[in-house]
């Protein structure tokens, strides 16, 4: 007789239950890594505990450490890109309806889960693998606008482009660090009307280059 390599705890199979501690390592790690103030320093030992999970079970998700760290990163990363995009999808035709729709999505997921913005934006959260997560998110984000400004202006990608987008997610960046740790004293709507506001009067040069060409 056969049998599975996977074995079966309370009716929940051994990769259902795998999957289940990486998420629970995944939130733990967030928890450490956005909390506020001088929290606790993300370590093996530390996420465990705070995930409630043996240490061993660390290492069958995650090298070490910094590979938990870029894995939070990624995850709270692509679930901001994920829903922004939708968001802006399933907006209303026009483009003040599809920035404001973009923009809110941002500004209410850091805003309803500071952890998030705090990893995202923070100045005091700095490591060698956070600036380079950071450096390829700002990517990401620029080439997600650009892709959006093409399709909805029927442009051409060009230097133009990518420098108008890298400008705009660095901006709105700093505009967001600025919120979050209190030195910009904006609520949410005002933050996104005034955000939204930049976003169109920077976008008038898509629709400009689109009626040229």
């Amino acid at each position: 007789m056969s049998t599975s390599p996977l074995r079966v705890y309370g009716g929940v199979q051994g990769d259902h239950r795998r999957a289940e501690r990486r998420a629970q390592l995944l939130e733990a790690g967030l928890d450490l890594l956005g909390a506020a103030g001088d929290g606790p320093a993300l370590t093996v030992r530390g996420a465990c505990q705070q995930a409630g999970l043996a240490t061993r079970y660390f290492y069958e998700s995650f090298a070490d450490r910094d590979a938990l760290a870029a894995a939070v990163y990624d995850h709270v990363v692509d679930h901001l890109a994920t829903t922004t995009l939708e968001a802006v999808t399933t907006a209303g035709p026009d483009e003040r309806a599809k920035v404001r729709a973009g923009l809110e999505n941002i500004v209410r997921t850091i805003g309803q889960d500071p952890r998030r913005g705090r990893l995202l934006f923070s100045v005091s959260l700095s490591s060698p693998l956070l600036a380079q997560r950071r450096l390829d998110s700002s990517r990401l984000f620029a080439a997600l606008l650009g892709g959006q400004a093409q399709d909805f202006y029927g442009i051409t990608d060009s230097p133009h482009l990518e420098l108008t987008t890298h400008f705009i997610v660095g901006g709105l960046a700093q505009a967001l660090t600025a919120w979050l740790d209190g030195t910009l004293l904006l609520d949410e709507r005002e933050l996104v009307e005034r955000c939204t506001e930049v976003f169109l009067a920077i976008a008038a040069g898509f629709g400009s280059a689109a009626a040229e060409g």
